[in-house]
């Protein structure tokens, strides 16, 4: 039910619409004072009358019922207390009907959404900074699904550019197909660090680079065959830690698949005399909008990024006519996404505007940052197997006759990765760091797996209670009660900001008022009545928990 609605439906405040007193309602900052407050400072200029006046009028004037059980005014404030049992019942009852399901709406339905995210670099490392785009797009994905969009995950592969032709120039001369077979992406990344290095002080290895790169563009048999073994081994490789990571793809055309779906884009600019020639290339002038030009032709004729996204945005329109086209790409990229939008934009495509940039933050190391070229790289495949067996540790220190320990171990440490770059804001920098994510008592991942463990080990001793009353709610039961029922609007708020962070968020703060109420009421050895409630208060926090961990792609073990 929703409460803020009920209130305000049942407001009598003059001519001020149900609407408007349904944005106003709050939450105050205390519990004791109400569950929802009406501040009525932005009403005294229309009402003609002073704030307290106003909230005492209201207050009056307010019919109490079976669910509004309190109504009172203190400074300028209209307070709401909420029957608890009526509250708690409708709650329990939902959650336990919903199961998996509970938070899920269908108000994206008919609505297609695409996300671009991961799109690593073929024949390059899968390396932590790929991890916030991978898991960030990850979450989005599965959390349109939930709220019932038809989201397709794009994997917009960097398999075009001259990287190939250095790649082919470098395998030629050092590598083996032996020591490729063997070392994978980890002995080609130093046949390209190799070659940087080899650049640097013979500069003619670039023209080289160069030529091969032609080469592949011209389908000339071997470079094409180099290209597409690099390809193969790049996605067999990235596809364990996709797997890992419980990401999917129903996309994984690359900027590559793009390269016949450019010249329309070109043709369509100079017909809509958007093109402009400077010193050779061919560019959209965008001053007028405070911004460089984008540049859509070099001048040797050579396409850029700007003139594949923009053909990768027709097309993708043309092929799903999305509602909303996701880029999560991180924050460097703003500049390219403003201009590459606005040529669509002047170009007089309405969806132009449907467009949008999720921007995220750099993450990194607590040793600083990374170079490709330079071979400083950590793989987020190390990244991931470092936390499983950190965590297969402190899991053998606690419980040592635990079982399956190694698969638990597999689902904490991962779990704490991808927990580790969702808890901040997207934009937010992230310094990873390992103790961080595996302390099994901060806001992390453990801590809210270990909660979970806590909850399925009281309903293993005392059972699911198959039916249970409410009488009276205590205070620690009924934070977890509103807690339980904030989640669905938490999930639409934060597939509005695009920000998975509130629900990483929402899931320590409902362990935490759990725990609470764990520590202070009795579960097992209360009485009956209060017992039943219990359990399903208990079963309820598990069934959101686990809801709210899987929407960001997060496993729940049984025991910890």
């Amino acid at each position: 039910m929703d409460f803020k609605r009920y209130i305000a439906d049942r407001i009598e405040a003059g001519d001020i619409g149900k609407d408007e007193l349904y944005e106003m309602l709050a939450l105050p900052p205390n519990t004791e004072m109400g569950d929802f407050a009406l501040p009525c400072f932005r009403l005294a200029k229309a009402m003609r009358k002073s704030p307290a006046v106003i909230a005492q009028d209201i207050a009056n004037a307010y019919a109490r019922d079976s669910i509004v059980s309190e109504v009172s005014a203190v400074n300028g404030y209209v307070n709401f207390k909420i029957n608890r049992a009526f509250w708690a019942k409708q709650t329990l009852d939902r959650i336990c009907a919903e199961k998996d399901r509970y938070g899920s709406s269908s108000d994206g339905a008919g609505k297609r959404v695409c996300i671009d995210y991961s799109s690593v670099n073929i024949a390059k490392p899968f390396h932590i900074g790929h991890l916030s785009t991978t898991v960030l797009g990850s979450s989005l994905y599965k959390l349109h699904k939930f709220l019932g969009y038809e989201p397709i995950g794009i994997n917009h592969l960097g398999d075009y550019g001259t990287q190939f032709g250095k790649l082919i120039s470098a395998y030629k001369r050092w590598g083996t197909r032996e020591g490729i077979e063997q070392g994978g992406l980890r002995a080609l990344n130093e046949l390209y660090v190799r070659f940087h290095a080899e650049a640097e002080k013979d500069p003619t290895l670039n023209d080289e680079a160069r030529a091969f790169f032609k080469k592949i563009e011209d389908k000339d048999e071997e470079s094409v065959a180099l290209f597409n073994w690099f390809k193969e081994l790049t996605l067999k490789e990235v596809g364990k830690v996709y797997e890992m990571l419980d990401v999917h793809f129903d996309s994984w055309a690359g900027e590559s698949f793009y390269n016949d779906k450019m010249e329309p884009i070109v043709e369509m600019l100079r017909a809509k005399g958007l093109l402009k020639e400077s010193d050779g290339a061919q560019i959209v002038d965008l001053e007028e909008y405070g911004m460089p030009p984008c540049i859509i032709l070099r001048s040797d004729g050579a396409s850029l990024y700007a003139t594949r996204d923009i053909a990768a945005a027709f097309y993708r329109k043309k092929t799903y006519d999305f509602y909303k086209c996701l880029y999560v790409v991180a924050y460097q990229q703003n500049l390219h996404f403003k201009q590459f939008f606005k040529v669509i934009e002047l170009m007089g495509e309405l969806w132009a505007k449907d467009l949008v940039h999720v921007a995220y933050g750099m993450v990194s190391l607590e040793d600083g940052a990374m170079s490709t070229r330079k071979g400083k790289v950590v793989y987020l495949e190390d990244v991931l197997q470092k936390c499983i067996e950190k965590a297969l540790a402190i899991i053998t220190e606690k419980n040592p006759a635990l079982e399956n320990k190694e698969q638990i171990a597999k689902t904490v440490g991962v779990g704490a990765v991808i927990f580790g770059a969702l808890y901040n804001n997207k934009i937010k920098d992230i310094t990873f760091s390992y103790d961080k994510v595996l302390n099994f008592d901060g806001e992390t991942s453990c801590y809210v797996q270990y909660t979970c463990a806590r909850a399925n080990s009281v309903l293993e001793k005392g059972g699911r209670a198959s039916a249970y009353e409410v009488k009276d709610v205590c205070p620690q039961e009924f934070e977890v009660i509103k807690q339980l029922a904030d989640f669905p609007s938490v999930l639409k708020d934060a597939l509005e900001k695009y920000e998975p962070c509130f629900i990483a968020r929402y899931a320590v703060d409902l362990a935490q008022k759990f725990n609470k109420f764990y520590f202070d009421c009795s579960i097992l050895n209360a009485e009956e009545a209060t017992r039943a409630f219990r359990l399903t208060l208990t079963e309820a926090t598990l069934i959101t928990l686990k809801n709210a961990l899987g929407l960001l792609g997060i496993g729940v073990p049984e025991k910890m």
